[in-house]
Order: C-alpha cells, then structure tokens, then sequence
C-alpha cells in the first residue's frame, strides 16, 4: 500500500476527535525510568498470598446469568450522530472506571442495557474478554465467549428492528468480492453526491444501525482473538471463521462511511467510526498471526491482510481519543508483546520503542491500571529488566482490590513472577511460587515445574518425589500443550525409574521451549552453559563406563548406551544459548550434529520442529535469510505435537516477515527437500 493512501485515510478520520475541544496527543514521550518511579510511589507489596481459588466467583455468576439471556426484539434506535455521542457519555465512564480498576462500578453501567443497548452488551463483553486474555483461564474465557454471543444477538436485534432501512443487499456485498482490491480495507463504493445526500429520505442507513453492525463485528473479533488462545488448531479454524464474519460485517459498515464521503460526521457518531478504525485495525493484525494456508482463505472474502495498515488503524483509534482508545492501546501492546516474545530475534530491536512510547501513553491516562501494569511487566521482562517486571506485576496486584479480578489476578502475577525467578536461576523461589499455585489451582504443570524447580537444585530426591505425583492426579478435560508434555516427560522418566533423570535439565529445557533465553542477561546465559556441559560431560562418563563393562564382558547384560535422546535435547538447549548470546557461528556445529541424528530419536521426537526453528535462528543472525525461510518452512510441516500449536504461531510469524521482506527459499533446496527429512 502506498504512502498516499495512509494520507488519505489519516486526513479523513481527523475529525474523529472531540468537535468540542482541540486536544491533540501530548508531544512528551514517558521514559521508562518515570514508570519505574511511579510503580516504586505505589509501596508495592512485597510477597503475594494466594486465598483459596474460586472456579467462578459471586460477580462472574452475576454476569454470567446475564450472559444467559435472550434479548427481545428492539425498537430502532433513531438517535443523531451527535445525541448518540452525549448518550455514550455513560459508556466512557465505564470504560474510564474499567481501565482505574474499579471493575464493579463498570460492571453496574455495562448491565444496565445489556438486553436493550448493543453497546452496553459490547462493553460487558469487553470487561470479561480483557480478564480472559489476562489469566488465560478456561472458566474466563467460556464466560467472556458467553458474554460476548449475547453482544451479538442484542446488535442482530437491533439491526434487525422494524421501521429501520436494511439498504445492504447480498448483490452489494458479493460485488465486493469481485473487484480486485489490495489495499488491505474493504472495497469503497462511489462517494453520494450532495442532491443525493439532501433528499428527504437519506441514502444512507441509520447511525443506530451502523453501530449495532460494529458491535456485531466486533464480538465476532473478540471471540476470533479468544479462540486462538486455546491451544488447539480446530479452534483455530473456528477463529478463522469468527474473523470471515467480522470481516463481512465491518464491510457493510465501511461502505457506508465511503459513500458519506467528508460528510461522514452528519450521519455517524465519531465512537462508531473509531469503533469501525478499532475492528479493522485489530482483525489485520490477528489475521497476520495465521498459517499461510488459514490466511489463503480470507482472500476469498476480499481481504488482503495489511500489518502495517492494521499499526495506522489502531493509532488512528488511539488518537482519536473516543470510547475504544484505550481498548486499541491494549490491542496494540498485546500484538507487541506476541511479536516480541514468540519472535524476538526479528521483532524486539524494531518494535521495542514503539511498544514502549504506546504504554507510556496509555499510563498518562490510566497510571494505576492493573491492566497496564501486567502488560508492562510482560515488556520489561523482554527488555531484560526483571527487577522492574517483577514490581510492575507487583503493582498489578497492589492496585486492584475488587473481588472481580483479584483472585486471579493473584494467581496470574505469582506465575509470572516465578517466570521471572527462573529466568534469574533462582529455582527456590520459583519453586515456592509454583506450590502456591498449586495449592490455590491444582495442575499437572505446576506440580511438573515444582518438581522440576527442586531437581535444577540438585535436590533430586525431593524432585522425583513430586514428579511422582502425577499420574495420580486428574486431568479434566482435554490437558493443554504443557500438561501434555509435563504427562510425557514423567512418563519417560518412569520407563527407567528415575535412573537417568540427571541427564536432562528440566528448568533450562521449558525455558527452550519458550524461547525464553533471549530474556536473560548474558552473565546467566554463561551459567547456564555450564549447566549444559556438566551434565554433557556426565552423559559422556556414563558412556564410557558402559563401553568399559562391554571390554570386560563378552554378551554383557548392559545394553549399548544409548543417550541420543538427553544429548540432543542438551545440545537444543546450547544452541538456543549460543543464539541468545548471538554467538550464531557457535550454534552451526551442534545444528548439524542434531539432524544428523534425528534418526535415533525415541522418546523426545517433539523437538524436531524445534531444531530447524533454532536453525532457522542461527541462519537469520548469520544473515542467511533464505535458509531461515527454508527451515522454518520445512519445521512447519511437522508441528503436529503436543507442543506444535504455539510454534505454529512463532513460525507463521516469522514467515510472514520472511515474505514482507520479500526473502525467498534457495532454489537448489526447493529441488532437494529431502536432506531436511
């Protein structure tokens, strides 16, 4: 997309912004020392205490019964642009109570139309869906899926309500598809003219029409972005179609505001076209996180997915300074951290600042939100700055005190404090971390990192004992991609009774799988290298006192060593190492030494995708960029472990910034993909 367009569309929408007043963005730039001086002001809590966990508390029932009802046919909603906007002065309060952790006086606003008013449903919707996304927890998100569906059908009531223009026909929406557009926004039709315009029936639909589309759109996004957090690839097909309905709706609303042309603000209020800047913004930015061939689908319904287009969108949303600004301010900053996190090797030197600049600028507003807060932990934590992430989720849970979200707010910042221990080489303090968890939320994880903690202490006995738990323990429902590979390991560790479980480093091996060691200084880095080749090293004695038996013996007992599965394992870890401390010439050797012996894999076959994304690492800081596109190409095509979901996602990502840079794949290895199998 050409730089005219942005032009365009950024003029368009300047009139977003209040008429009232002419506030523009504060010029001055928030460092990150003033954030770590305002979260110091906060006397933030030292140690974190855990009550009792709650499977669904007394206020989630409250909204969880209003998520069950069945909302009535609706009048039109015949308001003007600009008595829409006082009317949604309510709304804003909301949001503003939302974002200052005053969830509960939120929550009485949100309820008051939620069977009458689509925006009232859509803001529930919203409260629910940001606690989901922040605890990740299984009850948050069935509730907030449940919330939102409900925020659908109020808005198809409202769309649907008698005495109102339905002006959108299937012919107009399917001769959208046919015109070629790649300009990442729905196709536009010709702009009204003004005798158009100024007859007495208008041309357009209603303002209260448009805005129920948006809302139906946009709990359709929100339901997309949910279901990709659920670890599972048929959920993500199901996001793929949420998103298709997203998409169709934000077109009839798009087309529109097109054919008001400048006129737009006499027939639409500025928080439904910020809310319209909002929802395209952030499915560009969704869509990006998709497997190519999930992606190849979208172009069907007409939509060129834009990440840049859907950077500008959100911006345009924040600036606007309406109802949705914050929620874009949240949106973008998730995408940053998923870019950083999953892929810091090609995003976090390029996206780091402007993360950095649009958490400054949402704390201007909001400096105590525990929303911001977590986010800014999770930041600083990829800045390498674990002191003040670990304060930050301090003051999450220091300035929130509503029985809504504590409870698990509390649960969610000890997890990522004891990341945060880890990351440090402290397994001591991760480990009580970790047992706290347990206590207040039994898994099958915690009680595999708990273990795990106590062996990277030496403590093996202790270690093996809590590892030993777990067959025992329940696993309700489907297990996540981690209780699935904690169930595997105890299982491998079992086969053998324990006996080579000094083989492996089970601390260090999780923080691979993570792709973690980029978040560590290199001093740590170094230690854990010595890790690494210690118990290399003690694999290799082991060796040779069995090869010794087999001089001595003839037909002896003892089978032949056979450690293929610990030494690649080890060496994936020293690769990862030499990686993060960009010593990527070091990391060729262990590389071809893995494939090599993939062959003799028995029980660890999961790392396999692993290997070529490390690979593809390497060759990325070697500059070789095609061969990262190959590898990670061919890695693709074998993420069909328990693992694999999450990176699929790293590897979509990667290779979306492969083909944005336009990098393609070594003819020759096209030719001869079977040296990688």
């Amino acid at each position: 997309m050409n730089d005219n367009h942005y032009k365009v569309t950024i003029q368009q929408s300047t009139s977003i912004s209040n008429t009232d007043t002419n506030n523009t963005m504060d010029q001055e730039q928030s460092s990150f020392p003033e954030m770590e001086k305002m979260i110091h002001n906060l006397s933030v809590i030292d140690k974190i205490t855990i009550p009792k966990h709650q499977t669904l508390g007394e206020s989630d029932m409250s909204i969880s019964s209003y998520a069950q009802r069945r909302p009535k046919e609706l009048p039109p909603n015949r308001m003007g642009p600009r008595e829409q906007e006082e009317a949604d002065e309510y709304i804003r309060k909301a949001t503003d109570y939302l974002f200052n952790n005053q969830f509960m006086e939120a929550k009485s606003i949100f309820q008051r139309k939620i069977d009458s008013d689509p925006l009232y449903a859509n803001g529930l919707g919203l409260m629910t869906f940001i606690k989901a996304i922040m605890t990740r927890d299984k009850n948050d998100i069935k509730l907030a899926l449940s919330v939102l569906k409900t925020a659908e059908k109020v808005a198809t009531c409202q769309i649907n309500a008698k005495g109102v223009k339905k002006g959108y026909s299937i012919s107009n929406y399917l001769s959208s598809l046919i015109v070629p557009n790649q300009t990442g926004l729905p196709s536009s039709p010709q702009t009204c003219s003004k005798r158009e315009v100024t007859e007495i029936e208008s041309p357009f639909l209603a303002n209260g029409t448009l805005r129920a589309y948006v809302v139906k759109a946009e709990a359709c996004l929100l339901r997309g972005a949910l279901q990709i957090l659920q670890d599972d690839t048929l959920e993500l097909i199901n996001c793929s179609s949420s998103l298709h309905q997203a998409y169709s709706n934000y077109t009839i609303v798009w087309q529109e505001y097109k054919k008001m042309g400048q006129a737009y603000t006499k027939h639409m209020d500025r928080n439904t076209v910020s809310a319209l800047y909002f929802g395209l913004g952030s499915l560009h930015l969704l869509v990006s996180c998709f497997p190519l061939h999930l992606v190849k689908s979208f172009w069907i319904h007409g939509f060129t997915c834009n990440q840049q287009l859907g950077f500008a969108l959100l911006k345009i949303c924040i600036e606007s300074k309406c109802i949705k600004s914050p929620f874009a301010s949240l949106i973008l900053l998730c995408y940053y951290l998923i870019l950083c996190s999953q892929t810091s090797q090609l995003y976090t030197q390029e996206l780091m600042k402007s993360a950095l600049e649009c958490l400054a600028e949402a704390q201007k507003k909001y400096p105590k939100s525990c929303i911001f807060f977590y986010i800014a932990g999770k930041l600083s934590r990829i800045a390498k700055n674990l002191q003040l992430s670990t304060q930050s989720f301090r003051g999450a849970l220091s300035s929130c005190t509503e029985e809504w979200v504590q409870s698990s707010l509390k649960q969610t910042t000890t997890y990522e404090i004891a990341m945060n221990h880890i990351l440090q080489l402290d397994w001591k303090s991760a480990a009580k971390c970790f047992k706290e968890l347990q206590k207040a939320s039994p898994s099958v994880f915690y009680q595999y990192m708990i273990g795990a903690c106590q062996l990277m202490r030496g403590k093996r006995t202790k270690g093996i004992l809590s590892l030993a738990q777990i067959p025992d323990m329940v696993v309700q429902d489907r297990p996540s991609s981690l209780e699935a590979y904690a169930l595997q390991k105890v299982e491998t560790f079992q086969k053998k009774g324990y006996q080579d479980i000094n083989y492996y480093l089970p601390g260090l091996e999780l923080l691979f799988i993570w792709d973690a060691f980029e978040q560590m200084e290199d001093t740590t880095l170094e230690k854990c290298l010595g890790l690494v080749q210690s118990t290399l090293e003690s694999i290799y004695e082991r060796e040779k006192l069995e090869y010794n038996i087999r001089a001595k013996q003839i037909a002896p007992s003892v089978g032949l060593p056979d450690y293929y599965d610990q030494r690649i394992l080890l060496l994936l870890i020293k690769v990862s190492i030499f990686n993060a401390l960009k010593k990527y010439d070091k990391s060729i050797a262990h590389i071809n030494w893995i494939v090599d012996n993939l062959e003799h894999l028995k029980t660890e076959a999961w790392v396999i995708p692993f290997v070529y994304w490390e690979a593809g690492v390497t060759s990325w800081g070697l500059s070789d960029y095609a061969k990262s596109k190959e590898v990670w190409e061919f890695a693709m095509s074998h993420t069909k472990d328990p693992l694999g979901y999450q990176l699929m996602l790293r590897l979509s990502i990667a290779l979306r910034k492969c083909n944005e840079m336009n990098i393609k794949s070594p003819e020759p290895a096209r030719e001869q993909s079977h040296q990688w199998s």
